[in-house]
C-alpha cells in the first residue's frame, strides 16, 4: 500500500537494556545518536519502530538529521523501481568513503537483502547490509560494528521466526502496528517480497492476544494487525485459530476501540472474515484487498491465482455485510503482455467495484521474479497514459462516494492539528481522512462529527459531539 517515505528519529528517551544486550555494549553506545528513515509501507514502519527500540535500549539517542548522528540507517523498499532508487539518491548524497568521522552508515530491510554483499561495491560508504529476516541478529550485529569491523552483514532467510523485540519505539501514540505473520509464499510473477522477506512465519495467537493486552494497558486505542499476507496467517499452536478467529478475538480484548488489519490476499479472503467484521464492531469497515488488474489473462500472468470472476465473487460477498464497508485496492498497469483490450477490463472493474481508495503505479521488472524474464512489451509513455486514465476514473468515484457522505454524522479518531488553519485531522472507521475546526488537545480522542462538504482525496465538517477518550501516554 502505497510508498511513502517516513524519517523516525525524535522520541522519549529510553534507557532500559533489551534482553540479549550486555550492559558493557549499552555503555559503549551510551550518549551516541541514530538516524532512521524508513521507505515503504506499515510493515517497514514497525520494523523501524522495532529497530529503534533495539538502539535505544543499547542507549542509543534517536535524532531529527543525519548530519547529528552516530549511526546512520536506511529501511528500504523494492516493491517498485523508484522506491528502490531513493536509498541510493540518499546514499550519493554522502562523498565518496565514509560520510564523516565516526559516523556508521547502514542499510536495511528489501534493498538490501536485494543487492547483499554487493551493496558494500555500489555504496563502499555503507558498513552495515541486513535484510528483515536477519533484525533479530541485530545485537550481535550492532556489536561487531561497536567494535570497529568495517563490513557487517545479516543476510539469511532460512529462518523460522518473528522479529519480535522486548522494547518497540512507538511513533504513534495512540494507533499501534502489531506484526502477525511475516514473509511470503506466493511467488507472484511482478513481487520480490519472497526474495527478501522470506518465507511465511505466523506468530502464535497466545502471543498476539498477550500483545495485544500490553498494548491496551499502555493506552493504545487502534491496532493494526500486519503481514506481507496478513490473512494468510495461520495459528502455529494447538488452538489452531483461522484469521477470522483471530479477528474476533482481537476485536473482544476489553480498551480495544478499532482494529483493522492489511494486506489481505484474494486467496485467502474467506466469507468468515466479513462474518467477523459484521459480528465485532471494532473491527473497522475498511478491507484492503489488492486486485492488481482487471484481466483475467493478466492475472494468470502475473501468477495471483485468481481470476477476475473469482476477484469478484470475494467484492460481492463484501458488498453484501450487513455494514458498508469500505474498499481499497492495488493496481498495476502496464504489466508485460498488457494488451489495451485487458487494460480496458481493468477500467471496467474499477467502474463496477467503485473503490473507496486505490494505489495505483507503473509496471517496473523486478530482481529476481519471474516477469524479469517476461517481455516489457508496453512502452513507458504508454504505461503513464494508462496510469493517468486510471488515476482520473478513480477520482471521480472518490469525488462521487465522498459527496455521498454530506450530511452523514461520523466518528473519527483524531490523528493531527494544523494550527494554521486551525483544524483538526481525524480518520473514520471506512479509513477516510475528515477535517474540521478543533484543537490540540484532541488529538488521540475520538470525536461525532458532521460531513459538510467533500474532495475526491478527503471529507470537510464539524464537530458535533465533545471528544471522547484520550491519547496514549507517551
Amino acid at each position: 500500500m502505497g510508498n511513502d517515505l517516513i524519517q523516525i528519529a525524535s522520541a522519549q528517551p529510553c534507557h532500559a537494556v533489551a534482553p540479549g544486550v550486555s550492559a558493557a555494549s549499552a555503555d559503549v553506545a551510551r550518549g551516541r545518536t541514530f538516524y532512521l528513515e524508513t521507505f515503504g509501507c506499515q510493515m517497514n514502519v514497525h520494523d523501524s519502530e522495532k529497530v529503534a527500540g533495539v538502539l535505544m535500549a543499547r542507549g542509543y539517542r534517536p535524532v531529527d538529521s543525519h548530519q547529528d548522528a552516530d549511526i546512520i540507517l536506511y529501511n528500504t523498499c523494492s516493491i517498485r523501481e523508484k522506491a528502490a532508487q531513493k536509498v541510493f539518491s540518499r546514499l550519493g548524497a554522502f562523498r565518496q568513503g565514509r560520510p564523516g568521522a565516526g559516523k556508521i552508515v547502514g542499510v536495511l530491510g528489501c534493498v538490501a537483502q536485494q543487492e547483499g554483499e554487493v551493496f558494500f561495491e555500489r555504496a563502499p560508504q555503507v558498513s552495515l547490509v541486513c535484510g528483515s529476516a536477519s533484525y533479530p541478529r541485530l545485537p550481535d550485529l550492532l556489536d561487531q560494528l561497536e567494535s570497529g569491523n568495517r563490513r557487517v552483514k545479516g543476510l539469511e532467510l532460512d529462518t523460522e521466526g518473528c522479529f519480535e523485540t522486548e522494547l518497540t519505539r512507538r511513533d504513534n501514540r495512540y494507533r499501534a502496528y502489531l506484526t502477525i505473520i511475516e514473509g511470503c509464499d506466493q511467488r507472484c510473477a511482478f513481487c520480490v517480497v519472497p526474495m527478501t522477506r522470506g518465507p511465511e512465519r505466523s506468530r502464535s495467537s497466545a502471543k498476539i492476544l498477550e500483545e495485544c493486552r500490553r498494548l491496551v494497558d499502555e493506552g493504545y486505542t487502534e491496532i493494526q494487525l500486519l503481514g506481507q499476507i496478513v490473512n494468510a496467517w495461520r495459528d502455529p499452536s494447538p488452538a489452531g485459530w483461522s484469521f477470522a478467529d483471530l479477528l474476533a478475538r482481537v476485536a473482544e480484548v476489553p480498551g480495544v476501540r478499532r482494529v483493522r488489519f492489511t494486506t489481505s490476499h484474494p486467496r485467502y479472503f474467506t466469507p468468515e472474515i466479513v462474518q467477523a467484521i459484521d459480528s465485532h464492531p471494532t473491527l473497522c469497515d475498511q478491507i484492503h484487498l489488492p486486485v492488481q488488474a482487471g484481466s483475467t489473462t493478466v492475472l494468470e500472468r502475473m501468477r495471483r491465482g485468481y481470476s477476475r470472476e473469482e476477484y469478484l465473487e470475494k467484492i460481492h460477498c463484501i458488498r453484501k455485510a450487513q455494514r458498508a464497508i469500505s474498499l481499497s485496492t492495488d493496481i498495476i498497469v502496464g504489466f508485460c503482455g498488457e494488451s489495451e483490450k485487458d487494460f480496458e477490463q481493468t477500467l471496467s472493474l474499477l467502474a463496477d467495484v467503485e473503490y473507496d481508495q486505490i494505489f495505483s503505479f507503473k509496471f517496473s521488472p523486478r530482481p529476481d521474479t519471474a516477469a524479469l524474464g517476461f517481455f516489457d512489451s508496453v512502452s513507458d509513455e504508454e504505461k503513464g497514459r494508462r496510469l493517468t486514465v486510471v488515476q482520473e476514473l478513480q477520482r471521480q468515484i472518490q469525488l462521487r462516494r465522498n459527496q455521498a457522505l454530506v450530511g452523514r454524522n461520523l466518528e473519527v479518531l483524531v490523528e493531527g492539528y494544523q494550527p494554521r488553519l486551525g483544524q483538526a485531522v481525524g480518520r473514520t472507521t471506512h479509513n477516510r481522512v475528515l477535517n474540521f475546526p478543533g484543537v490540540p488537545a484532541e488529538v488521540g480522542c475520538y470525536v461525532q462529527v458532521r460531513v459538510t462538504s467533500a474532495g475526491p482525496n478527503s471529507l470537510v465538517g464539524e464537530r458535533v459531539t465533545r471528544a471522547q477518550g484520550g491519547a496514549a501516554s507517551a
